[in-house]
């Protein structure tokens, strides 16, 4: 029989940016696999005339609606229509705000958007990601000592990605590819500010990855190498390595995303400074 997905509406009002429904609902709707969620994303909701045009969409498609509406009336509003449409909703940070006050003893102040303020944090975040565009792919080694991490690591081990995921948690970071036989830059064994990790994954998910990325080449690229097993188990045995003779910690990021890598970097840091 054919293994056919269940689809659902999953609308996500936000009175700000949306980023926090967005991997709310996400990481909810990963534990049903047999389901897959119709998305409909309903940023800076601030009014009623802005909401009601939301609900109206919700009549018209109804499923699940996941809010963040720090506003106690347009909040209201959403729990009304949804018992009137018949549809579940939930105010995704009213428990742990609850939960918050009661542990300080205090109320929140109920602003929408407040984690987005431009304050320093803010700035340092920027700063982190523009040092992090600049020092890509092994791009300016000789600011290398600026940086918070340095990532290194064979081709396709997801360094760039990763690297932009920790600059927008202002850590900035620089990668820089292994290659067997090209000698990394002096001002990186020389750095005594940043955390270097090395990157690396098996060889089949390596030599996967690159069989699809030369796709995009051109005809004059020779991938013969580049995607064989063999030359990659080299290449990670090379890196293994290099890694060892300067005391770098390695990470296998073969089954890990991105968040899991970057999590797993972060939690390095304060164990070796």
């Amino acid at each position: 029989m054919e293994n056919r997905k269940n689809y659902f509406h999953l609308h996500l009002v936000s009175d700000s940016t949306g980023e926090t429904l967005i991997a709310a609902g996400r990481a909810a709707a990963a534990q049903f696999q047999s389901s897959h969620a119709l998305e409909h994303v309903y940023p800076l909701i601030r009014n009623k005339k802005q909401l009601m045009q939301v609900l109206d969409a919700i009549d018209g498609a109804p499923g699940i609606v996941l809010y963040t509406i720090v506003d106690r009336e347009l909040a209201g509003m959403i729990d009304q229509r949804c018992r009137e449409i018949g549809v579940p909703c939930v105010s995704v940070l009213d428990p742990i705000i609850e939960l918050f006050q009661s542990y300080l003893g205090s109320p929140s102040r109920r602003r929408s958007g407040a984690q987005h303020v431009m304050d320093a944090d803010y700035f340092a975040r920027i700063e982190a990601l523009n040092f992090t565009m600049d020092h890509d792919d092994g791009q300016m080694p000789a600011d290398f000592n600026e940086a918070d991490v340095v990532l290194v690591g064979v081709s396709r081990t997801s360094k760039t990605p990763t690297s932009i995921y920790l600059a927008n948690r202002g850590i900035k970071t620089a990668n820089i590819p292994i290659v067997p036989g090209v000698p990394l830059p002096e001002a990186l064994t020389r750095a005594t500010k940043p955390l270097v990790v090395g990157l690396i994954a098996s060889a089949d998910r390596l030599s996967q990855v690159r069989q699809h990325r030369l796709l995009g080449t051109t005809q004059s690229f020779h991938g013969e190498e580049y995607t064989d097993r063999a030359a990659i188990s080299e290449e990670l045995k090379y890196a293994r390595t290099l890694c060892a003779r300067n005391n770098w910690p390695l990470i296998d990021v073969t089954r890990r995303s991105i968040e899991e890598t970057a999590a797993a970097i972060v939690a390095l840091r304060p164990r070796l400074r």
